[in-house]
């Protein structure tokens, strides 16, 4: 596991010290898988850096240290971290070095440059594979939030945004029963936890996107984007912004929910244009 040195650079910039309240007085974020530059996760940690929050990011490559540098060459707060969160030691030593945080985003998940995603038929799948499916994605969600929930406890403040997706919850393709599996499970986390901790004042909700475009969209992807109510795939940024209100002081009341951001595409029961 290493970290970016960035402990020096950190004393001029927004977010460090002791800043002034904001967004209901949350102050740091962390937010996991954020290493592909034109990702959901990144585009999440942008956007909770904009707010003047100070925000951790995780990935499983040094690629972060690339993320980070990019958004503190623009005045925010944002120190990065390499870590396999599959690894409960990692985890452990994550949290030991970022400290608590107000925000925890879970975005790790379906493939990283370490772990390729794993798409073949049921029958196909190894016992490895398919712990592989359900490690990089609902295991992570599990020890990251198990690491950090605590002290947001403690504190009787925080937020907890799991990125799930359509894909599990609401529909399925073939040749991703991991994947689903993975994914429905992070939304029954979601619930579950949300009753565990509300009283707390810590909220937990899911927020589940339809067809992105990002950098690993394929082209079958970008065919069955076009064929969503608005005729295009959504990005990375319009995840974000359901994500940060989920985060937010101003959703205080929304807990255990699931936020479908795909256009209204699981409405269609008919999803190829007709002549």
């Amino acid at each position: 596991m290493t970290v970016s040195d960035t402990d020096n650079e950190h004393a001029n910039l927004p977010g460090h010290g002791e800043p002034a309240a904001r967004e209901g007085d949350f102050r740091t974020a962390l937010v996991t898988g954020a290493g592909g530059p034109d990702g959901i996760g990144f585009a999440i940690a942008r956007k909770l850096a904009r707010k003047g929050l100070a925000v951790y990011i995780t990935g499983a490559s040094e690629r972060i240290h690339l993320r980070a540098g990019e958004l503190r060459a623009q005045g925010y707060d944002v120190t990065s971290h390499v870590a396999d969160l599959t690894k409960a030691d990692e985890v452990v030593q994550l949290r030991e070095l970022v400290g608590s945080v107000d925000v925890l985003i879970n975005n790790a998940g379906m493939g990283s440059t370490s772990a390729p995603a794993v798409q073949r038929d049921f029958l196909a799948l190894s016992e490895a594979d398919w712990d592989i499916g359900i490690d990089v994605t609902l295991k992570t969600a599990f020890l990251v939030t198990r690491a950090f929930l605590e002290a947001m406890i403690e504190n009787r403040r925080g937020r907890i945004v799991n990125i799930a997706s359509v894909t599990g919850p609401l529909v399925s393709n073939p040749g991703e029963a991991a994947y689903s599996a993975a994914k429905a499970g992070m939304v029954g986390l979601t619930h579950a936890l949300a009753l565990e901790v509300a009283r707390f004042g810590v909220t937990v909700n899911a927020v589940a996107p339809g067809w992105i475009e990002t950098g690993s969209s394929t082209e079958d992807e970008r065919m069955a984007a076009r064929h969503t109510p608005p005729g295009r795939a959504g990005t990375p940024d319009e995840v974000a912004a359901a994500a940060v209100f989920l985060a937010s002081a101003e959703a205080s009341y929304v807990n255990g929910a699931m936020l479908v951001v795909d256009g209204g595409n699981v409405l269609q029961e008919r999803k190829v244009q007709l002549p």
